[in-house]
C-alpha cells in the first residue's frame, strides 16, 4: 500500500521568508498513488465548457426520397429533425445509399440549406459545391472541390457503404446531393454516421 509523504506548500514560503501573518501548516500532504483520468473536454478561451467529441454509435438515417426520375437529384439529409449534417470536431464520415433501383449516381458535398447558418453567417448559398484546400495538397495555392464522385455503381436493394477520410471534416452545413443516373426511376435511403 503506497503511503503519503509530506512536502512543503506553495504558500509556506512566505511565511518562511519572514512575513508576519496569521500561522500556516507550512506543509501539505501529496498521495503518492496512481490515478486514471478522463479527459471530457476543456473550459475554451471565453470559460465555455467544450466537451470532447467522440464518433457516432449509430447512422443517421433520412426519409426515403421517392420516385427519384432518371436525372433527377435529391438532397440528404431530409428529416424534420436533421436538414444537415454538422461535422464540427469530427474528421471522417461514412455515407450509405439504398436505391431500389441499381446503377450510378452522382454523390457531391454540398453546402447545406440557407435556412441554417455557417457558424454565424446566414444565409449560406445552398446547394453549392463545398470547396476548400485539401489535406493530400497542401502545397497547391488553389481551392478545390471537396468531394464530387460523377459516377458510383450502386446495387439495388441493399446500403452501398463509402467511407470519406478527413475531406469535409468540421464542415459546419452540409448536405449530399445525389443524382440518378441509373437509367430508371428508384427510391433511395440515405444514411450517414460521423467519426472523431
Amino acid at each position: 500500500m503506497p503511503k503519503d509523504r509530506t512536502g512543503y506548500a506553495p504558500w509556506s514560503l512566505t511565511r518562511e521568508a519572514g512575513v508576519q501573518s496569521a500561522t500556516v501548516d507550512g506543509t501539505i500532504t501529496v498521495p503518492q498513488y496512481l490515478q486514471p483520468v478522463i479527459d471530457t473536454g476543456f473550459v475554451d478561451e471565453k470559460g465555455n465548457w467544450k466537451g470532447t467529441k467522440s464518433s457516432d454509435e449509430t447512422f443517421f438515417i433520412s426519409d426515403t426520397a421517392e420516385g427519384i426520375a432518371n436525372g433527377g437529384e435529391v438532397l440528404f439529409p431530409n428529416t424534420a429533425n436533421a436538414s444537415f449534417i454538422d461535422m464540427t470536431g469530427f474528421t471522417s464520415l461514412f455515407i450509405a445509399i439504398k436505391p431500389t433501383n441499381g446503377g450510378n449516381f452522382l454523390i457531391q458535398a454540398v453546402m447545406g440549406p440557407d435556412s441554417e447558418p455557417f457558424a454565424n453567417l446566414t444565409p449560406v448559398n445552398p446547394a453549392s459545391l463545398l470547396r476548400g484546400s485539401l489535406p493530400s495538397r497542401l502545397g497547391d495555392n488553389g481551392l478545390d472541390t471537396m468531394f464530387s464522385d460523377s459516377a458510383e455503381s450502386c446495387t439495388a436493394d441493399v446500403w452501398n457503404i463509402f467511407s470519406i477520410q478527413q475531406r469535409l471534416q468540421n464542415q459546419k452545413n452540409m448536405q449530399f446531393k445525389l443524382v440518378n443516373n441509373t437509367g430508371g426511376s428508384s427510391d433511395v435511403d440515405f444514411a450517414y454516421i460521423r467519426m472523431v
